[in-house]
């Protein structure tokens, strides 16, 4: 282990839903600050799960997630101020403004009013909203939705950035321009902890990865070094070969 302390540790993890199998059991991870980290695996493999328990929206039934050491738990929400989240999902109110959801948002994450205003600004610009400021966001497209949501989980620049398809359902232009933006902010000191199912895209923004199938870590390395140990010129090769190429969608 680093001297450091990791951006993510996981201990000793064991979880299942309710009167269903053991899932995760006695399940490691630890994720180095400042990375950009790549969770990877067919559908059914746990990643999602995994995910919804490194964000506390689960409760393991033992074992413990420490984010930049602090406890993730129902108990202690300091941790919570560590890290943002972006769902798969839409995650904002759709008859407010951008405005209005990143007032709410802010103050929901402890803001004082000229923070949340100065952030806003700044993010707005980014990301290419400014102009809609203070539209309705049900009238948006997908991809200006997806920037919302982005807007939305870094606000309060936290120090760990969990990302689940923050770039599903939008063209091309608009997910290089997203990419583009979280590389800038892993360059300013976020950690990224990324999942999604597009490979080239995952190929250009991830530097270390983890391929996990049937609730299990099955590869873990920077990308370079799984490439070159398993002689693939791509990460959609390294992951048939080592999750198979069976369908896991039924």
């Amino acid at each position: 282990m680093s001297s450091l302390t990791p951006a993510l540790r996981i201990d000793d993890l064991t979880f299942s839903y309710p009167k269903q199998p053991e899932l995760f059991a006695h399940f490691e991870l630890e994720i180095a600050a400042g990375r950009r980290f790549g969770l990877f695996g067919p559908n059914g493999a746990g990643k999602t799960t995994l995910m919804h328990l490194m964000t506390g929206l689960l409760r393991p039934s033992a074992g413990s997630i420490r984010i930049f050491g602090k406890a993730v738990n129902h108990r202690d929400v300091s941790a919570r101020a560590l890290f943002g989240f972006i769902p798969q999902d839409f995650s904002f109110y759709q008859d407010l403004s951008p405005v209005e959801n990143l007032e709410f948002f802010g103050a929901w994450c402890g803001l004082t009013r000229n923070t949340i205003r100065e952030r806003t600004t700044e993010l707005l610009d980014i990301l290419g909203l400014a102009e809609v400021r203070d539209k309705k966001v049900a009238h948006f497209s997908g991809g200006m939705k997806r920037r919302i949501n982005l807007a939305i989980g870094v606000i309060h620049r936290p120090r760990l950035l969990f990302l689940d398809e923050p770039t599903v359902g939008v063209d091309v232009q608009t997910r290089h321009a997203i990419i583009r933006y979280l590389k800038q902010l892993n360059a300013e000191g976020t950690t990224l902890v990324y999942t999604s199912h597009q490979l080239g895209e995952a190929e250009d923004l991830c530097e270390t990865v983890a391929l996990i199938d049937k609730a299990r870590i099955v590869a873990y390395d920077d990308l370079d070094n799984l490439l070159s140990a398993h002689r693939m010129d791509g990460l959609e090769g390294l992951f048939l070969q080592l999750t198979g190429k069976e369908y896991r969608d039924l």
